[in-house]
């Protein structure tokens, strides 16, 4: 747009709607060119501000005199009303010029909030302008809302459903946790269980230090490996709340994500009463020690656990807030408890922990425990397995993304730094737990080295102690008896004790945020309905109250169970199940090469994350066979029942980029590969129109084509060149409302002049198809209105006949008794919604008056109301076209409505009569085969008439019976026709002759100058010279009517030979009649014509 600047007027600065630009705003008038004569200054352009403040204002400014032109323009620092005339794009008109770039057109500049979801909780989603109305011309006279300008230009405007959506989304000053608070601590509590306190010790000396170091090394790679792919994942677009079930989900689709979510979800609430178990039994131990029991050991941890877990409860549910102090307090206990042990094994021994093992660091016992030492029954993988389990809990900071400020940031900076720093803690320990402390003690202090004894060449017999006797009978000291080592090894040994009281609550209080919060996220994504009940939140935090409840509860049962060793290799299994899916995830995502996997955590390999996954599964069964198949079969089984469910969701997974990729690179293959015979099969493009508007159509085709052959429905608009070009981009209807998905959809567009028709044709069904999948099947419905039609739609109708056979394409022509076409049975059922929900809006107008301003104030509403005859509608058993009764007759066909879905229905016991008059490559018998096959059509019979010779008709019956047998066809009967070239009888050559009589020439009754000028003005007539040169074909048309009559008139479905017109012989209306008469007064029947090329074969 270009501006003229000598006309410019500006404007004093006024503060206006908030932007993130500063416009100017110019008046254009011929006052102000005149003005603007001796005024050569330039104009003063407010700079265009890209930059993130929110505040920025629409500025103008104005010059000396002419404040008063624009009081009609700003009132009080804010936009007047203007004329209803006014339009932002209008640069042809007296009118207000928006200048800044990205105002003075529609085109608009970038913005993020074009980029979010609708709904987002980081701000509100916006519409660009779309393609069209840039591409189209500007419409006129449209009213513009003041002030809204700059809004419309740039595509600001929000409908009013997502500012609600947004409202309701709104979470300010909800708690957000950072990455220390909200992953590093977590996952430090978590990692660093109770494991590291009791079970280390005795790992260290059934494996030694060296195989325990490369225990805890494999444990680490596993977790290491699925870290990256975690951060990976979440750096490749925001992550909201859910945690693994979130990152799963989005990256392999609601299937995976759905079935792991569920589990993940279980575990956590299981691992709560895992936990809390721990911690009791190390309480009733105490109590033991105190001689304190209140009961017995098992009802005592009942009722501790009981206890505890309630009062995790109320932190939890006090919010997130609270749980994260007392995360960090329990953090604290647990690193003085590791820094109390790391003292202890440099405070001199005494005598009473030399005799129990301890030596401080010595050589000698750091080369005795080097090397393993596995008593009977265990073994690496035993051993790895128990400790295993200490290694998990990388996903607690991840569990709880939609609580973090960044979680983009934060879980991989966290969790990684959470995986480095616990794996450096347990490497320290081992090491230093092997270096100080023998396998073996009796823990008396008398068992000393005297003089004259021999020594076993132990290292506690070089330092002066004789356990030897512990080889032939058990002690109860040293790392492989006792539990306690590092309480005795420590300076504090009650710290010790608040450790694994620390590490346990931690850890039982981090699971049971997690479970609700993942399990919140999976409700609201509705895979699974009957759990909707737990999606709501509550609070500022949108806390998942109902989901601690249900966790709460899940947790008190097991820990009343109080069984839980067998159920912990289970939870165990559930865990890793989660990280191999987050591996394989990553793999995925990088395999199916999507543009849009862009993560900018850049150090992963798809191969290294495939690993991770395999490995993973291994450590499954390495953990434990048993349940590594009950959780396969547990995932499977929820798989199973999410596919079947299909959730109407979509998240771009990588499960659908795949697809694309497999369908690419499977249509290039097939682009190589030679069409044969024996790899025939029906691809279909139909002309259905809308596909809602033609359902019986769309049904017949899809019988033969589902789980076989390619269907597409096709739509072409036919308009003139200078007419509007916006319906052509209206969607077209899914066909998945049909009840059959598996076909698709195109729309074409087609000049008006029929001599294009052809090129149209060619284009919507080469162009339509990719590679060797394309259409070689023309499927349309018979014309039944071709009486009545204007010429050019017969001169199509039959030209695209024509126009398939030019390029090879079978044609199939479908006609049942009432036709296809119900539009305006939907064109009445949309009006009668629309009135209902006309009716339900004032009833809701009316209730909300009511309730505003109390029955005395809405009296004469009422009695408004009352005028309109507002009657209570009919319950609405189905929304579909079955449904609508009452309904006058001219508005409303019930038999149309019925024939419509005749072939959705079973068909039951019947038959399929093919009349295999003429040889068209097989066509017209593999398409009643196919039909044979599905479910609806299964109990239907094949009847074969095939023409013959009166005289011959045995033998030819055998030699049909026998070419079927070879192409391997059931049939139920075989009928040689022999009487078909006879004349009709005169009553129906009489139908006949008064069908066509109306597009007759009569010509040969006039002289030869009038004869000719009729021919000239009526070209399309049928002449008396074409119909005595194809009069017996014409025959053959009307008699075989009468033998369909004869024998077919009972068949569920007639499949009949196509006749074919031969061009510039056979003119439009008399080919018509003939498939009029052919088909009169028959059950559904489809003419088919092959394109003379194989499409059956007994070769193998």
């Amino acid at each position: 747009m270009s501006l003229n600047n000598s006309s410019n007027v500006f404007l004093d600065s006024v503060p206006s709607n908030t932007n993130r630009f500063q416009v100017n705003v110019i008046h254009e008038s011929h006052e102000s060119s005149a003005a603007a004569a001796n005024n050569t200054d330039p104009p003063h352009y407010e700079e265009t501000s890209f930059g993130d403040e929110a505040q920025n204002r629409f500025r103008v400014s104005f010059r000396p005199g002419k404040q008063e032109c624009y009081d009609n323009f700003l009132q009080n620092g804010e936009t007047a009303k203007t004329d209803a005339t006014f339009h932002a794009y209008d640069s042809h008109t007296n009118t207000y010029y928006l200048q800044t770039f990205g105002h003075n057109t529609m085109d608009a500049v970038p913005k993020i909030e074009y980029y979010r979801n609708t709904g987002s909780v980081s701000g509100p989603k916006i519409n660009r302008p779309s393609l069209l109305e840039i591409h189209e011309q500007l419409a006129k006279n449209v009213a513009v809302t003041p002030g809204s300008a700059d809004r419309v230009a740039n595509g600001d405007g929000m409908p009013g459903d997502e500012q609600a959506e947004n409202k309701e989304e709104d979470q300010s000053g909800a708690v957000k946790f950072g990455w220390v608070k909200g992953v590093l601590v977590r996952c430090m509590l978590n990692i660093w269980g109770v494991m590291l306190f009791i079970r280390l010790s005795w790992i260290v000396g059934e494996a030694g230090i060296g195989l325990g170091v490369i225990i805890i090394g494999l444990s680490v790679v596993v977790t290491t490996l699925t870290g990256i792919s975690m951060s990976a994942i979440c750096t490749n677009g925001v992550v909201r709340g859910g945690g693994a079930y979130y990152l799963i989900s989005r990256s392999l689709g609601p299937e995976f994500g759905g079935s792991i979510g569920l589990i993940f979800a279980f575990a956590n609430a299981v691992a709560v009463a895992m936990y809390v178990v721990g911690f009791a039994e190390t309480v009733v131990d105490l109590l033991k020690e105190s001689d304190s029991m209140m009961v017995d050991p098992t009802n005592d941890i009942r009722i501790i656990g009981s206890i505890t877990v309630v009062i995790l409860l109320g932190i939890s549910v006090a919010g997130m807030e609270w749980e994260a102090k007392a995360q960090v307090i329990l953090l604290v206990i647990l690193l003085i408890a590791i820094a109390n042990f790391f003292i202890g094994t440099v405070i001199p021994s005494n005598n009473e922990k030399k005799s129990r093992g301890f030596f401080n660091y010595q050589a000698s016992i750091f080369a005795e425990n080097f090397g393993p030492s596995f008593t009977k029954g265990e073994g690496f993988f035993s051993v790895f397995a128990i400790f295993f389990p200490a290694a998990t809990g990388i996903l607690a900071g991840a569990n709880i993304s939609g609580d973090l400020e960044d979680p983009q940031d934060a879980i991989p900076r966290g969790t990684m730094l959470a995986i480095f720093i616990t794996t450096v803690a347990y490497i320290g320990v081992a090491i230093c737990v092997g270096a100080c402390v023998v396998r073996d003690a009796t823990g008396n202090m008398n068992d000393t080295i005297i003089s004259g004894m021999n020594c076993n060449g132990s290292a506690a017999c070089g330092l002066g102690y004789d356990f030897s006797r512990c080889q032939h009978e058990p002690c109860q000291y040293g790392l492989m008896n006792n539990f306690q080592v590092m309480s005795m090894v420590s300076g504090f040994g009650p710290l010790i004790t608040a450790g694994i009281f620390s590490a346990t609550l931690s850890s039982a209080l981090a699971s049971l945020v997690s479970a609700p919060k993942v399990f919140q996220a999976l409700c609201k994504d509705n895979i699974y309905k009957a759990l909707q009940f737990f999606a709501k939140g509550y609070g500022k935090n949108n806390e998942p109250l109902r989901g601690y409840v249900l966790t709460f509860v899940i947790a008190m049962a097991f820990i009343l169970i109080a069984e839980l060793n067998t159920i912990a290799p289970i939870i165990s299994n559930f865990f890793l199940a989660s990280y191999a899916l987050i591996n394989f995830s990553c793999f995925h995502a990088s395999y199916a090469k999507s543009p849009g996997w862009r993560p900018a955590y850049g150090i992963y390999n798809m191969w290294v994350s495939l690993f991770g996954a395999v490995l993973c599964c291994a450590v499954m069964f390495v953990i434990n066979w048993w349940a590594a198949v009950i959780t396969y079969v547990i995932e499977f089984f929820l798989y199973i029942y999410v596919t079947y469910k299909k959730p109407d969701v979509n998240w771009g997974s990588s499960t659908q980029a795949l697809s694309y990729v497999s369908a690419l690179d499977n249509a290039l293959e097939l682009t190589t590969v030679e069409d044969h015979v024996k790899n025939f099969r029906p691809q279909c493009i139909v002309l259905t129109g809308g596909p809602m508007t033609r359902p019986a159509l769309l049904d017949i085709s899809h019988a033969f084509t589902k789980n076989s052959g390619l269907c597409i429905c096709c739509e072409v608009f036919v308009v003139r060149a200078t007419s509007s070009r916006k319906m052509l981009f209206s969607p077209c209807s899914p066909c998945v409302v049909l009840g059959e998905p598996k076909s698709l959809t195109m729309s074409n567009e087609g000049p008006f002049i029929k001599t294009n028709f052809g090129i149209l044709f060619k284009k919507s069904s080469l162009a339509s198809g990719l590679g060797r999948m394309k259409p070689n099947t023309l499927v349309i419905g018979y014309k039944k209105n071709w009486r009545k039609a204007p010429l050019t739609e017969i001169e199509n109708y039959v030209g695209i006949i024509h126009d398939a056979f030019d390029f090879e394409i079978g044609v199939v022509i479908v006609r049942i008794s009432q036709g296809f076409d119900i539009s305006q049975v939907l064109q009445v059922q949309e009006e009668l919604e629309k009135l209902e929900q006309e009716r339900l809006a004032l009833e809701a107008t009316i209730k909300d008056s009511d309730c505003e301003e109390g029955n005395g104030g809405i009296r004469g509403l009422f009695k408004k109301a009352g005028k309109l005859n507002i009657t209570k509608p009919t319950a609405k058993k189905d929304s579909s076209i079955n449904t609508i009764q009452s309904m006058h007759v001219g508005e409303f066909n019930q038999k149309l409505v019925e024939a419509s879905t005749q072939f959705k229905k079973k068909q039951g016991k019947g038959t399929i009569d093919v009349w295999w008059l003429f040889d068209d490559g097989g066509l017209t018998l593999l398409i009643p085969y196919i039909l044979t096959l599905r479910k609806k059509w299964k109990d239907c019979k094949l009847r074969i008439y095939v023409g013959g010779k009166i005289n011959r008709i045995e033998e030819e019956k055998i030699a049909i019976a026998s070419l079927l047998s070879k192409f391997r066809i059931k049939f139920a009967d075989i009928h040689i026709i022999g009487d078909i070239n006879i004349k009709p009888n005169k009553e129906s050559w009489k139908v006949f002759e008064e069908m066509i009589e109306p597009y007759c020439l009569h010509e040969s009754c006039k002289d030869s100058i009038t004869a000719e000028k009729l021919k000239r003005e009526n070209p399309w007539k049928i002449t008396d010279a074409e119909l005595e040169a194809v009069k017996e074909k014409s025959y053959r048309q009307v008699r075989l009517n009468e033998l369909l009559q004869e024998h077919s008139r009972a068949a569920s479905l007639i499949v009949l030979s196509l006749p074919v017109a031969r061009k510039g012989s056979i003119s439009d209306w008399l080919y018509m009649a003939w498939l009029e008469i052919l088909t009169k007064n028959l059950p559904p029947v489809l003419l088919v014509r092959g394109n003379h090329k194989n499409v059956l074969t007994f070769y193998s």
